[in-house]
């Protein structure tokens, strides 16, 4: 690991994570606390997936979509207006509405085919994304002399790794350059999202395999042909199963990491409490 132990990390003068894990245990909240309150640059994974590798699919899914109204095509067309999405570190709506939801397209579903060709595009966007980890550690230091780095990891960063293999190029790279911290939740952390999802159903990056799987299963289950399923629905009935998948998934590639305990991630107010846990969790993983 890059911090072997406690007081490497304290005493290191430049300190560099990634924390892992599912969406909603905190870690944007850590990441934007430590760019806020300490000399940390922020990178989020989720907002590069969006702007750099995934940003022309969206903007050409807006223009297709104004092309279909004569007032808005005019003034593409003699390029009076430009349209392009707006994410933010906390507001990845642009990104979630591209990769949709499959179903019945008067509920706004995707054709399953379409959606697992929008699911790859992300997958290629994620591993380029992580890839570009390195490049931006120097870029904060060469540029802006920040001597700190966090990595804010997409939630389905474990499915675009292969956990079991010590030889993964992507991990690999990263475990050379950051310290790979998951913040684990309870099964009281996982009902909780689980109700959260099924209030507001969002979409998500699964394994093409799983996906596959869950959608053959789904119609099994429910009797539906492809084109009526209520893409909510699904997604719905998808994603405890997709919690229950990750969770190993992120257990092993903590075994080349450290763990923080998602209530006391949510005690952290400052960089200094979160340097301090990370240093507990490495004097625990000594021991």
């Amino acid at each position: 690991m890059l911090y072997g132990s406690a007081e490497d990390w304290l005493g290191a003068a430049q300190k560099r994570v990634l924390l892992f894990g599912m969406s909603g245990l905190g870690k944007t909240r850590i990441a934007s606390l430590l760019r806020e309150h300490g000399d940390w640059f922020h990178y989020s994974v989720d907002y590069r997936i969006g702007t750099r590798y995934m940003g022309e699919h969206i903007a050409d899914l807006f223009k297709r979509e104004a092309m279909k109204l004569p007032f808005l095509r005019d003034l593409l067309m003699s390029d009076s207006i430009a349209i392009e999405s707006k994410i933010r570190f906390h507001n990845l709506a642009p990104l979630s509405m591209y990769l949709g939801k499959p179903g019945d397209p008067a509920k706004g579903g995707l054709p399953f085919d379409e959606y697992l060709r929008r699911q790859e595009q992300h997958r290629a966007a994620e591993i380029a994304a992580m890839q570009d980890t390195p490049h931006f550690i120097a870029r904060a230091e060469g540029i802006y002399g920040y001597p700190n780095f966090v990595c804010d990891s997409s939630g389905s960063f474990c499915e675009v790794v292969d956990p079991g293999d010590p030889g993964d190029p992507l991990l690999g790279l990263l475990e050379s350059c950051v310290l790979l911290v998951w913040i684990e939740g309870t099964e009281a952390h996982t009902e909780e999202l689980i109700r959260r999802f099924d209030r507001a159903p969002k979409p998500m990056y699964y394994q093409p395999d799983f996906l596959r799987a869950r959608w053959a299963e789904y119609l099994k289950e429910t009797g539906l042909a492809e084109d009526a399923v209520d893409p909510d629905a699904f997604v719905r009935w998808t994603y405890a199963k997709a919690l229950a998948h990750r969770r190993p998934r992120y257990a092993a590639i903590a075994e080349r990491g450290v763990t923080l305990q998602a209530d006391e991630v949510a005690g952290v107010q400052d960089a200094a409490g979160f340097e301090a846990l990370v240093a507990r969790a490495l004097e625990r993983r000594a021991q």
